[in-house]
This record gives structure tokens, C-alpha cells and sequence, in this order.
């Protein structure tokens, strides 16, 4: 088949002109057409008064190879590629070892599906509860200000991303298609057909909550077992080779293949790490507070007159400005129709993220923003950006009442450096409240000075922007991991053999899709290692 891509349409266009667009593009005639499929659609609405609905297709023709040579120079046509996946092995009947994934997040979750459609049988491990109960203990935290620290938005099955807008979309390069892969599986789990067309896929909170027991089903028919409750307390490394795991309640577990995937906040796992002597660097992640506008403002600048387009949704947007101190401010996990939710995994911590649910319709759309940090900023070693990210989140906790209420300010008293004692025509979305007052000591000033920099740049771009109303809630600090566990090019960490360090906790993905891209490829690579080791 012929792929087409970039072939854009009218946003009202009937479904016939699809059909016309691809015999003029390819400039044959109706009888030379056999079929076609969208396996790709998206807008483009940088002009809002003549928004476009742009292509890619697979097209089935006659006389293939005679359009191929003479459209050899439209980088827009081309040979439709294979997209199905390809497991790098499978294991033989009577193998018997049996690989350990540590976490349930998109990362642990498609390592250990991977491995076990692979027939290896993986033990995987989960430090918090299966969805539905952690579900419950999340809300406690929201509704009653109860919090529990093993079962939380960033500890328990399906990872932090279950509570997020559940984007499926990533800027990673993919030239195997794993990420086909990732949404076909989500499919399988009962993810919306859609995801697979649609160029901004998302789900949902609650979609994914059902998705992941699925999921969790598929795994346990393969012969995985998933344990929760099984904080693992420390890795067994024998002369640099992991022979195994230790569990909190003195368990062991045997195994020479560990693929870690415990996500951006197990801070305790990263520190006993480092005293096992793995090795862990700092990294650059970002800090800054949560924005919430009026979604219908958003709509409104992004999409003019055709605002409430039902192919077009609620709008989203990407913002960046660079500061003239130097620092970059930008936009990150915009949540269109969503909510600002309590995020943190430690008592006396507030952490702020957003989320949606699959709908997006509710009033106010936010996102963070946020300013770079590197460890220039919090030198002291590998772990100090954990530290660092603590201190700013026990501040934020007795800025917001030391009741789990995050401390808010709007934007325009933000800009003016005054507090904010009542809110105004928009109303924050983050449970368990916001106490609002003065935000200008929630970050270090370098991050305030960009910050209050960057509102006003962003207003010419959405008008309405650093609109007086608009609500900022502290603090963001979990936009990735402080730490890289640095691995080789077998995905094994740089010093410990036998151990895979993968997904956002490791440093190497940021999003749901290329967590679990990542975890494909950990586990394809633990997988190869141990046939290796059986034939020899």
C-alpha cells in the first residue's frame, strides 16, 4: 500500500472529498483506486478562521510501483511501513527462570506484558495497591485530607499516569513503531478504536483504571504474577550481578534479570540504590505552580469561531519563553477540560499535577508552569535534587495551611507581588482547597522572576492569558525525575549487570507513551540476555 501524509481538508468537508484529494494528489483516476484507510488525523488550526483537518492515509491502488516512480520526489508518498510488532524472542518450554519488574506504571506494566507474551513468566512487583483500592485512598487524600503514603497518585497500579489526562502522544523517535504497539494493546484493554487515528490520543483517569486491570488480567493468563504491597527494600547484588530482590517485610526473591520501573517519586528506592552502590547522577527536571483559565477562553483563542467544534474538542495549548535571566519557562502537561489534583507521596508535602478524564468538559482548562533547574541549582550529589524538590513541597505545605491545601494566588496580584485574599471568575479545581496569599516565596526568586517574565509573554500569544483571574496553584516539582540511573546500550545499568533501569524513574522517558515504549525495549533486551545465558 501507499502512505499519503499531510493531505489537508476543509474542517467541514464531506466524507467524498477524502476520496477526491487522493486521486488528485496521486493524479490517477477512480477506476485505479482500490481502498484507503485514515491511519492518522489531526487539525491544524494555526490560522482559526480556516482550520484544516490534515491526513495520513494508506491507500490501496493499481499499478503501485508505476505512481511510486513517478512521485518519487513527494516526500508526502511513500510505501506504507510495517507498524505490526515483532517479539525479538520467545522463550522455550521448559525455561524456568523468571525475570522481576519492579512497578505497575506504563513503563513495569508493558515490561512485564511484553515479557510475558514473550513466555517468561515475570514476577512483578508493586510497592502500592491494585487501581481500585488505590483509587479510593487517592480520593481520601482530595475529599477528606487523608493521606496514605504507599497508595497515593504516585504509588500503586498503573503509576502516576492513571491519574493524568492519559496523553498518548510523544516526541520521541520511534522508528521501530512500539508506540503502535503501546496504543494496539490499550485497545485490546478497552482504550476508545480512536486512539489508534487520532493525532493527540488521550484517554482518561477513569478509562485507564479499567484498562490497567485488564491489562493485569492478560499478564496473569500469560503465567505473570503481579504481587501488591511488595515494597522492595533492597536489590541482592553479588560481584556486581543482581541475583535477586529483598521485600520490605524480609521476602526474598530470586532473580538475575530486575527491570526497574518505579516511576519519578520512589525516593526511597533511589537512596537505597545509591548506598548499593549503583550508580546515579543528577539530572535537570523543572519547578513551578499550576495555571487554570477558563477552558472556554482557551477554546475561544485557539479556535475562533469554531469554538465547541465537536472534531476538534477543548482545546489545548504549548507555551515557551526564555527569561532574560537566562532561565525557560514552559508549558508542561496542559490538561484541556481537566482539574488540578494533590500529587504528592510524602506526608507534610504538597505537590500539585492536572489531570482529565476522557470527556474533558470540565470548566477550567490548566497546566503547569514551569522554569528549568539543573544541578547547578541544588548541588550535593547524586540525590540532591530530591531534596531540593522537598524542600520546596514542605514549604508549599505550611504556605497552604499545613492541611494538605495548596497555596494559590491570581495571576494578576502574581504580577503586582501583592497576595490574594478572594478569587475571583475563576474557581480552582484542587481539592482539598486552595488557601490563597502570596506565591513569591513558594520558589526560589530566579524561578519567580521567569515566571512573572513569562505570563505576559504567553498573553500575546493567548490573549487572556495573565488574565487578573486566572488562578496559580504551588507547587510543581514533579515534572521528572532528579536522577538518571545511567544503563549501557543492553539497557543494563552502567555497574550493575543483570539490573534495567527504565521509564521516567530512570530518567529515560517523560509521558505514558514513552514510559512504556521504554519498558518494551527493557524488557526485549532482559529478554535476549537471558537466552544468551541459556545457550551458553
Amino acid at each position: 500500500m501507499l502512505r499519503i501524509t499531510e493531505l489537508k481538508l476543509p474542517l467541514d468537508h464531506p466524507e467524498s472529498s477524502i476520496k477526491t484529494a487522493i486521486l488528485n494528489r496521486l493524479g490517477i483516476g477512480a477506476d485505479e483506486l482500490i481502498a484507503y484507510t485514515i491511519f492518522r488525523q489531526g487539525h491544524d488550526a494555526r490560522r482559526r478562521d480556516a482550520i484544516s483537518l490534515v491526513y495520513t492515509l494508506d491507500v490501496e491502488t493499481k499499478n503501485q510501483q508505476a505512481i511510486l516512480t513517478r512521485m518519487k520526489d513527494d516526500s508526502h508518498i511513500s510505501l506504507t511501513p510495517d507498524t505490526a510488532y515483532h517479539f525479538v524472542t520467545q522463550a522455550p518450554k521448559n525455561f524456568t527462570g523468571r525475570p522481576i519488574v519492579i512497578g505497575t506504571g506504563p513503563c513495569g506494566l508493558f515490561a512485564g506484558l511484553i515479557l510475558a507474551q514473550m513466555g517468561f513468566k515475570p514476577v512483578i512487583l508493586e510497592r502500592g495497591k491494585e487501581v481500585r483500592e488505590r483509587t479510593k485512598d487517592t480520593f481520601g487524600l482530595w475529599r477528606k485530607g487523608v493521606f496514605n503514603p504507599e497508595s497515593n497518585v504516585q504509588f500503586g497500579e498503573g503509576g502516576a499516569g492513571t491519574f493524568s489526562d492519559g496523553k498518548l502522544h510523544t516526541q520521541i523517535k520511534d522508528p521501530h513503531h512500539y508506540g503502535r504497539k503501546v496504543l494496539t494493546e490499550f485497545v485490546k484493554a478497552g482504550a476508545p478504536p480512536e486512539i489508534l487515528r487520532v493525532s493527540k490520543p488521550h484517554i482518561g483517569t477513569f478509562k485507564l483504571v479499567s484498562m490497567v486491570e485488564q491489562m493485569r488480567a492478560t499478564i496473569e493468563s500469560l503465567g505473570g504474577e503481579i504481587r501488591f504491597q511488595s515494597r522492595v527494600d533492597r536489590i541482592i547484588i553479588e560481584n556486581g550481578q543482581v541475583r535477586g530482590v529483598m521485600l520490605a517485610g524480609g521476602e526474598t526473591i530470586a532473580g538475575d534479570h530486575v527491570v526497574l520501573a518505579v516511576g519519578h517519586s520512589a525516593r526511597d528506592t533511589f537512596k537505597m540504590l545509591h548506598e548499593q552502590g549503583v550508580y546515579i547522577e543528577a539530572k535537570p527536571f523543572s519547578i513551578g505552580f499550576r495555571i487554570e483559565h477558563p477552558q472556554s477562553l482557551i477554546d475561544k483563542c485557539r479556535f475562533g469561531n469554531h469554538a465547541g467544534h465537536p472534531l476538534l474538542g477543548a482545546a489545548d495549548y504549548k507555551l515557551v519563553h526564555h527569561c532574560r535571566n537566562g532561565r525557560t519557562v514552559y508549558s508542561f502537561c496542559m490538561c484541556p477540560g481537566g482539574t488540578v489534583v494533590a500529587a504528592t507521596s510524602e506526608a507534610g508535602h504538597v505537590v500539585t499535577n492536572g489531570m482529565s478524564q476522557y470527556s474533558r468538559n470540565e470548566r477550567n482548562a490548566n497546566s503547569g508552569i514551569v522554569v528549568g533547574v539543573t544541578p547547578d541549582d541544588y548541588p550535593g550529589g547524586p540525590l540532591a535534587g530530591i531534596d531540593f524538590q522537598r524542600q520546596l513541597e514542605a514549604n508549599a505545605f505550611k504556605l497552604g495551611g499545613e492541611t494538605y491545601q495548596a497555596p494559590g494566588q491570581l495571576a494578576g496580584d502574581f504580577l503586582a507581588g501583592k497576595p490574594s485574599s478572594a478569587f475571583g471568575s475563576v474557581l480552582p479545581s484542587y481539592t482539598p482547597g486552595v488557601h490563597l496569599g502570596d506565591l513569591g516565596a513558594a520558589l526560589p526568586d530566579y524561578a519567580i522572576a521567569a515566571i512573572r517574565e513569562a505570563l505576559p509573554a504567553f498573553d500575546k500569544k493567548i490573549k487572556g492569558f495573565a488574565m487578573n483571574d486566572a488562578v496559580l496553584t504551588g507547587v510543581e516539582t514533579r515534572t521528572s525525575s532528579p536522577v538518571r540511573i545511567k544503563r549501557n546500550a543492553q539497557y543494563q545499568s552502567i555497574n550493575t549487570r543483570g539490573l534495567y533501569p527504565a521509564g521516567e524513574g530512570a530518567g529515560y522517558a517523560g509521558g505514558i507513551l514513552s514510559a512504556a515504549v521504554d519498558g518494551i525495549k527493557a524488557a526485549e533486551a532482559a529478554a535476549l540476555d537471558m537466552m544468551a545465558k541459556t545457550e551458553q
